[in-house]
Order: C-alpha cells, then structure tokens, then sequence
C-alpha cells in the first residue's frame, strides 16, 4: 500500500512542477552514483573480494584498430585487442588478437607479429594442416595472445625459422614448391 502511496505523491509532483520533479531525480541519481563511487574505492583491490561483494570485474580492455593500403590499393582495416564482435555485439574474451604485418617476396613469406610483455619460451607457433595459415598463441602471467594468420601462399613448414626481440615475433617461410601437373613431350 505505501508504494502506492508513493507513487501517487511522485505522480503529482511530477504534475505540479515537471522540472522540479526531474532535478530531484537527477539529484537522486547523482547520489546513487556518488555512493558507488565510495563504495569502490573502499573496496579491495583483490579481485577475489570483490567478486564475493557481488562486482563483476572485467578487462583489461584492449581494443586498436589500424588504416593501411591493400595491393590492390583498397584502405585494409585490421582490428586488434581482446574486444570483438561477435553478432554486431562487442565480446571481452581473455586473449588478445596482436597485430600483424605479412610480407611476400620471391621465395619466402615473412610474418612480424607484435607481442609484447611475453618470454619467448611461451610463445608457440605453428602451420596450419592446409599450410596456408600460420597459428600463434603466447601466453603468459598477465597477457594471452592468439591469431591465425592467412597466409598468400602454401608454405614449407620445415623451412620455418622465427626470431623473437622486443616484443616482436618475426617468422619466415618458404614458399611451397608447386609441383606441375602435366610434362611437356619432346617431339622428334
């Protein structure tokens, strides 16, 4: 019975002075959000606790995307982060997609991939079965990093040689040996 009560008297100041009515709800919101704001920084920082007191932590958040020109002189857009989006909506999944960078010459593929802040003993890096994707992940205490490259060409896996320095990942490929189909008959 009191909450309709209440609703009444709220109703009717609402009806008596629209903007008074709505300041005192702005007012009641900013106390609400000023009281969370305490609450917060009394809170431990251990997130253990925190998840018993009902917060639910997420992050860190780590999301970039970058501009370049394709080959065929399209702009390429390439996000990188740990937010993705899964149906049109953001997702925060624990591993972080790095950046990386494919170069292609004569005989070789090179792929530089960014991962900073992780020992190299805890990187792994291999060819996918089609040898055409290249599948990195490194994890670490604080950081987890995952990507499938697609590669522009089959690739030797045997030939695979990577370097690690500075956070940066450089592996190089030689490309596969096309095997032709046919052979060409002399004619006498």
């Amino acid at each position: 019975m009191s909450d309709d009560w209440d609703y009444l008297r709220r109703r009717r100041r609402f009806f008596e002075d629209p903007f008074k009515y709505i300041e005192e709800m702005f007012d009641e919101m900013m106390e609400d959000i000023e009281r969370i704001f305490r609450e917060f920084e009394r809170a431990p920082p251990d997130t253990k606790e925190l998840e018993k007191r009902g917060f639910k932590l997420y992050g860190p958040y780590v999301y970039g995307f970058r501009v370049t020109i394709g080959p065929d002189g399209k702009p390429v857009i390439e996000e990188f982060g740990n937010v993705r989006r899964v149906k049109g909506r953001p997702m925060i999944t624990e591993e972080r997609e790095p950046l990386v960078d494919v170069f292609e010459s004569d005989d070789e593929v090179t792929v530089v991939c960014e991962l900073p802040g992780v020992d190299k003993d805890k990187i792994s890096v291999e060819v996918g079965e089609d040898k055409k994707t290249l599948i990195i992940r490194a994890s670490d205490t604080n950081r987890k990093y995952y990507k499938e490259v697609n590669l522009p060409t089959e690739v030797d896996p045997e030939s695979a040689k990577a370097s690690y320095k500075n956070g940066i990942l450089e592996v190089k490929l030689k490309k596969a040996k096309v095997e032709k189909k046919g052979f060409k008959v002399k004619i006498e």
